[in-house]
């Protein structure tokens, strides 16, 4: 399958590490223009864009904190003032805490719906204007099987990603048929985020539970992302592609 999104312009939210990186990268592969958003990672951030300017491609590393409605705006100012245009969007930026519910503060709680919820209603209602103005868009929430299922410890966490699961449906139905919004729930993919080192030995045993017996690798989850970017993928509305090695199977 070829997939070509030359002349298009992607901007992915936490895309210094981990899935956004791979993301990143296999846009630009495939001839996007991309704008690198990261959170105090100048260096990871500014080796993305060597790597993709390298490739022959064209990139731009902005930092935000896509939780701030103001820096949200300035982003998005300045991705389309470098580039003339935000196609693709990709909200990516994310956190994970485990923490039983009784001991989590209301900061732990506002910490992760404003990463991991929040971050993606202010960058779409930054983006979005820009997108109906030209008359085309793309939007890909990544969310997570865990907003889904649910899981003890991470109540904070799998609220936001169920969250932005139906934040995804409903924009879909409000923008189309000019935009299309489609969100993608991984299943656990092996990034700085899912450290084995910090987890608990519950956590641990059901992150290996899964029939096709391994994590997930970033660039498996920055394939789905590539597609959904795709005209392959022109008929997709408010769908939720799950990556997840069988570890949910709806």
């Amino acid at each position: 399958m070829n997939i070509d999104l030359s002349g298009r312009t992607a901007l992915v939210t936490g895309a210094a590490t981990g899935i956004g990186r791979a993301t990143a990268l296999a846009l630009g592969a495939a001839g996007a223009n991309l704008v690198v958003n990261h959170l105090g990672r100048p260096e990871d951030a500014s080796a993305m864009v060597r790597a993709l300017e390298q490739t022959g491609g064209k990139a731009l590393a902005i930092e935000a904190d896509v939780s701030n409605a103001t820096q949200v705006k300035r982003l998005i100012d300045a991705a389309e003032a470098h580039f003339g245009a935000v196609d693709i969007l990709v909200n990516n930026a994310g956190i994970l805490l485990e923490k039983p519910f009784l001991d989590m503060s209301e900061t732990d709680w506002d910490h992760v719906l404003n990463t991991d919820l929040k971050s993606v209603f202010l960058c779409c209602r930054a983006a979005l204007p820009g997108m109906l103005q030209r008359g085309s868009g793309c939007v890909i929430n990544v969310a997570s099987e865990l907003g889904y299922l649910g899981r003890a410890g991470y109540a904070a966490y799998t609220t936001a990603k169920g969250g932005v699961i139906t934040l995804t449906r409903s924009l879909a139905r409000e923008f189309a048929p000019t935009i299309r919004v489609n969100a993608i729930a991984p299943g656990p993919v092996a990034t700085d985020m899912l450290d084995v080192s910090v987890m608990s030995p519950e956590m641990i045993e059901k992150e290996s539970d899964i029939p096709l017996g391994r994590v997930g690798r970033p660039d498996e989850i920055a394939a789905t992302a590539v597609f959904l970017a795709s005209e392959h993928t022109s008929f997709y509305c408010g769908q939720v592609l799950s990556p997840n090695g069988g570890a949910l199977m709806a």
